[in-house]
């Protein structure tokens, strides 16, 4: 968070006799994290010269929710108040009333609220609301802001996609609106797209959630991305938005399993990093039947290295109770969930790619899928290629190609990376004598690394030749580019069988 590594630099330059001004920017939504808490509550003891700009716009993607939301509405609609702190503004300078003034004001904020200054209680001076789009009054103030030292708090008022009226009305989906006409706001669809896997996540937990009452829905300040909206239009009283937080929402789910609940917990992939601690201490060490289903998993394109959900199967394999589980398509994505339900569970995680999905018809009844059992989907002479996820569908036209050729690669849907298929993998280190393994995860730590152990702990010679995200940092995007730059696409699959 933006507020810790602001203390952090200006501590450091107090350290090293260097006269800086250290401004962290923090949005509204992000303010429920709880690093934003423990950022504020360190600054504000420190005194350290930080300024931190609060950019108040009522919304991350979806519309912000909880207390602090609240609280912060109060602040921006107290006419009184605003009018008390622009007095107390004017005459800010004059250092012979301030103590005066800033006693006047707290005696004005107790009136108003029947409480002190949220921010103030955490040791920083509090200067606004004021308008985040009135460019010239920002500079003033700003400048101002210079000459007062210690931790202070500027709340700017902003409205999300201010300038462009199409924006402006519908912020939601205008966070990430795709290809549109600028001119006429129209936004450009490929209505003939196959079904997005978060959406075959939305309609599913509803399905099971009307055939089993204990299952609710949780999620981090993403119900639209994730589609846990549906459920919360249809089911209100059973699906929860718990803001920017995602190692309470993991926590929350425990609480909810620890009562006999069952809660499908909806996080990005990249984003359940933040909850790892509570993922195993308040999950796994109970061994909560709580669902993770870990949207965005793999390359999710131009929204780049901090979006990326490329170490899931890694991180979650090696915590011990839990499943972690990789649909190859929308049928196999219910049919998880499905089964993750069933009585007798524990925690189990489901990854899935962001975007459409191969187009079947996944509208059909559901089936339980045995835990730990792969697929063969196709025999092959001396190679093999084991794959987990949708990529195992890029691997197919690969496959395709290849047999085109005479060259006939066994092709095995690992399905599940926790357990993993040791009868698979006994047949495949006694039948052939080259091993492929593809995820759309980082080659360290992931189905590879999980298929190479199995073979050295059991004495299978084989080589295993693993393709995946490699061990650096991706950037921005379309998925197809950098599936390629990765070498995880049909041709990078091709060429690798070629090359053995």
């Amino acid at each position: 968070m933006s507020v810790s590594a602001a203390l952090g630099m200006a501590t450091a330059a107090r350290l090293q006799g260097v006269k800086q001004q250290t401004i962290a920017v923090i949005g509204d939504g992000a303010l429920t994290g709880g690093l934003a808490f423990e950022g504020f509550n360190n600054a504000g003891a420190m005194k350290e010269n930080v300024l931190v700009v609060l950019n108040d716009n009522n919304i991350s993607i979806d519309k912000n929710v909880g207390a602090l939301h609240h609280y912060l509405m109060k602040l921006t609609l107290s006419a009184r108040y605003n009018r008390a702190k622009e007095r107390v503004w004017n005459v800010l300078g004059q250092n012979a009333v301030r103590r005066a003034i800033q006693k006047f004001v707290n005696t004005t904020k107790s009136a108003v609220f029947k409480r002190s200054n949220l921010f103030e209680a955490l040791g920083f001076r509090y200067f606004g609301p004021v308008d985040g789009h009135n460019v010239e009054e920002l500079v003033k103030v700003l400048t101002s802001l210079k000459d007062i030292d210690g931790p202070k708090l500027l709340h700017i008022v902003t409205k999300k996609g201010k300038g462009y009226k199409p924006a402006e009305e519908n912020q939601t989906d205008w966070h990430a609106p795709g290809i549109f006409d600028k001119d006429t706001g129209e936004r450009i669809v490929n209505a003939g797209a196959p079904a997005r896997y978060q959406d075959v996540f939305g309609e599913t937990i509803i399905e099971l959630a009307v055939r089993n009452d204990k299952i609710v829905g949780i999620t981090p300040a993403m119900p639209t991305g994730s589609s846990l909206n549906m459920m919360m239009e249809r089911m209100p009283h059973r699906a929860f938005d718990v803001g920017i937080a995602e190692a309470h929402a993991v926590t929350f789910s425990a609480g909810l399993a620890a009562e006999g609940l069952l809660p499908f917990c909806n996080i990005y992939s990249s984003f359940m990093q933040r909850a790892y601690d509570s993922v195993i201490h308040d999950v796994a060490i109970q061994n909560l039947q709580v669902v993770f289903c870990l949207d965005r998993g793999g390359l999710v394109g131009e929204d780049g290295a901090t979006h990326h959900g490329a170490y899931d199967l890694a991180y979650f394999r090696c915590i011990p109770n839990m499943v972690v589980a990789v649909p190859m398509n929308e049928v196999e994505l219910r049919n998880m969930m499905y089964t993750a339900q069933l009585p007798g569970g524990g925690p189990f995680a489901i990854r899935y790619p962001r975007g459409a999905g191969v187009g079947l018809d996944w509208h059909i009844p559901f089936e339980k899928i045995d835990i730990g059992v792969a697929r063969r989907l196709r025999d092959g002479d001396t190679i093999a290629l084991l794959s987990v996820g949708d990529i195992g569908n890029t691997a197919a036209k690969a496959l395709d190609r290849l047999a085109a050729e005479g060259i006939r690669v066994a092709h095995y849907d690992m399905r599940f990376v926790k357990p993993i298929d040791e009868n698979v993998l006994h047949e495949v280190g006694k039948k052939y004598k080259q091993v492929i393994t593809l995820e759309n995860g980082t080659v360290l730590g992931g189905l590879g690394s999980a298929v190479a152990e199995f073979f050295t702990a059991n004495d299978y010679l084989l080589p295993v030749t693993r393709i995946g995200i490699p061990d650096r940092f991706i950037q921005h995007g379309t998925i197809a580019q950098l599936h390629a730059a990765c070498g995880i696409d049909a041709e990078g699959v091709y060429a690798a069988v070629k090359s053995l």
